[in-house]
């Protein structure tokens, strides 16, 4: 088998594997707390990119009306993972914030893949960590390079 034709298919059995366990253990994760998929993604959102945006700014993310947003947000204050305060800059506006419940939450859900990866890192021997790091290292920075190109 021609080395590109390995490289393809090792990669396409790691991405696999990888997916298959990373979204298991996320659908869990998810069934656990009651939550969809869409109200994930807000609470991600709002914990990697802006502690705040507008409930307009959640449609156009999200791609729905602001009135789908509206009732997904409206779910997510429920729970008590966000806040609606109004927008200093115009009081008609509501500005939608994650609470420290929300950022807790994002936070368990980042530990529990972490833990994993911790899991797997231990079945491997100091040689292997070494050789895959070195591979992810030139992976990465060739997908990196790739997206900068397009």
């Amino acid at each position: 088998m021609p080395i590109e034709q390995q490289f393809n298919q090792v990669m396409h059995d790691w991405v696999g594997t990888f997916m298959h366990r990373s979204m298991r253990d996320f659908r869990r994760w998810m069934e656990d707390y009651g939550l969809s998929m869409s109200q994930i993604s807000v609470l991600m959102r709002l914990y990697h990119h802006q502690n705040t945006c507008g409930v307009s700014d959640i449609g156009a993310y999200l791609g729905v009306t602001n009135a789908a947003a509206s009732q997904l947000i409206d779910r997510l204050v429920q729970m008590g993972f966000l806040e609606r305060a109004e927008d200093p800059s115009d009081r008609r506006a509501k500005q939608i914030r994650l609470m420290p419940e929300g950022r807790a939450l994002v936070e368990r859900s980042i530990q529990a893949r972490l833990a994993w990866m911790a899991e797997l890192t231990c079945n491997l021997t100091p040689d292997q960590q070494q050789r895959i790091a070195e591979s992810l290292t030139i992976l990465t920075q060739a997908a990196r390079e790739l997206d900068r190109q397009t």
